[in-house]
């Protein structure tokens, strides 16, 4: 844990950032006098406590630092929001969470009156109308926020989010500072850093995204040759409405996987391209038992060891190597090799290592391969694998999206994003009036 000097010096770096940041929204034309919920937001994933520069007179400065002090030397994800009492309270809980990102407590104060919130990893509902009655009568904002903070350290789970304990933590205070030279030069040296990198970053989701254009072309290929191969025409002998229905689905499929791959700017966009091919293959199988006179096929997953191989006709038990063993759904072919004692038709794909299965290629196979397995089938499909791995960590989520089910879900100071479920951030109640402040507003019981 970093001495408390040094996280001073850094909160005095970055409040006149915030502060200078807020009079400039509060001043411009047309703009609400109130500090916009993103600077509050970004406030708080630099330190646990804000209190806004129309509210200096609820907690002064140095009890606003004791606070944070006190919430970053205990280790937990509690954030405080000191705001004044006429700051917008409609879906406030709910839009501050969604700006913030970060699983956590949430406790504001709004003039003279308290509520919080919590994610259910941390706290339960329950228990956040506990704390919350605790505090709401202890005084003013110094005793009340402390005595929340207090009970709060010996009852939260979760462990305080990695964005306090680098170079750009802070309470920001707003119009308490002086902003003078050496403080304009640290300011401007973090704006430097933080663009750097996320121009880093950027570049770094370029880079994969082109790594996965090559898997996802060869996808898109396969599946237009099983088109062709098909070779039906809608005016054939024997074509009926259903067939037509399932070809015009195929060739929909097609072209919307040939358009979304070529309108995808990240990762995480590819997921849509491989639904579309997975959804057009069905199609084609449909269309292929109709002409045929068989059975229409069940929907099933692709082949977990190559989508290509088109719809899984059965489960399989394999064991990756260093795994344990699971089922996978397999096409008919990679079934009969299993049975034989042979390994599958693994789709490999190039990686800085050499050709490697595509669960051990990297993070940016997450989005391709959740277009094909869906949500609730992948964790148990790539569990113990490089890529589940990856997917079960708390920052995925942020680079390559999320709703691949539950890979062990996110625990208190994990970044998530607006991945978070209304219904699972609750507690707190009374006092506010309108909004979701007080009486649950939408929280606890889902939107």
């Amino acid at each position: 844990m970093k001495a408390a000097p040094k996280r001073t010096l850094i909160r005095l770096l970055i409040a006149p950032m915030v502060a200078a940041l807020a009079v400039l929204t509060a001043g411009a034309p047309g703009a609400q006098a109130a500090t916009d919920l993103s600077t509050v937001a970004q406030a708080l994933r630099e330190s646990p406590v804000y209190v806004d520069p129309e509210a200096t007179d609820i907690l002064s400065e140095s009890d606003a630092e004791a606070l944070a002090d006190k919430i970053e030397d205990a280790d937990k994800p509690i954030f405080v929001a000191v705001l004044p009492a006429d700051y917008p309270t409609e879906n406030l809980f709910r839009n501050l969470r969604t700006e913030t990102g970060v699983t956590g407590l949430y406790g504001i104060r709004l003039g003279n009156e308290f509520d919080a919130r919590a994610d259910s990893s941390v706290l339960s509902s329950q228990g956040v109308q506990n704390l919350v009655t605790a505090a709401q009568g202890a005084g003013d904002a110094k005793a009340q926020l402390n005595d929340f903070v207090d009970d709060a350290l010996r009852n939260l789970g979760g462990s305080a989010p990695s964005s306090w304990s680098g170079g750009s933590g802070g309470v920001p205070v707003g119009g308490l500072i002086t902003v003078g030279t050496l403080l304009a030069a640290g300011g401007a040296g973090v704006y430097a850093v933080s663009r750097r990198n996320r121009r880093r970053h950027q570049e770094e989701q370029r880079a994969a995204l082109e790594k996965l254009r090559v898997v996802v072309d060869e996808d898109i290929t396969a599946f237009g040759e099983e088109l062709d191969r098909l070779d039906f025409h809608p005016a054939e002998p024997g074509a009926d409405d259903a067939m037509r229905t399932d070809y015009a689905h195929a060739l929909d499929a097609y072209e919307q996987s040939k358009r979304l791959m070529a309108e995808a700017r990240r990762p995480e966009d590819v997921r849509g391209v491989t639904q579309a091919v997975e959804d057009g293959r069905f199609a084609l199988a449909r269309l292929a038992a109709r002409r045929e006179g068989r059975s229409l096929p069940e929907r099933r997953p692709p082949c977990f060891f190559d989508p290509r191989h088109g719809p899984s006709v059965d489960d399989a038990v394999w064991t990756p190597p260093g795994g344990a063993a699971r089922e996978v759904p397999v096409c008919a072919a990679d079934r009969a090799r299993l049975a034989d004692g042979q390994d599958p038709m693994i789709r490999e794909v190039d990686t800085d290592y050499g050709r490697r299965p595509y669960w051990d290629a990297g993070p940016a196979y997450g989005p391709w391969a959740g277009g094909y397995f869906g949500g609730g089938l992948l964790p148990g499909l790539l569990v113990g694998t490089l890529l589940g791995g990856m997917m079960a960590g708390p920052g995925y989520a942020a680079d390559y999206g999320a709703d691949y089910g539950d890979f062990g879900g996110y625990e208190g100071g994990d970044l998530s994003g607006a991945d978070f479920d209304g219904g699972d951030f609750g507690g707190g109640f009374g006092g506010f009036g309108g909004g979701d402040f007080g009486g649950g507003g939408d929280f606890g019981g889902g939107f």
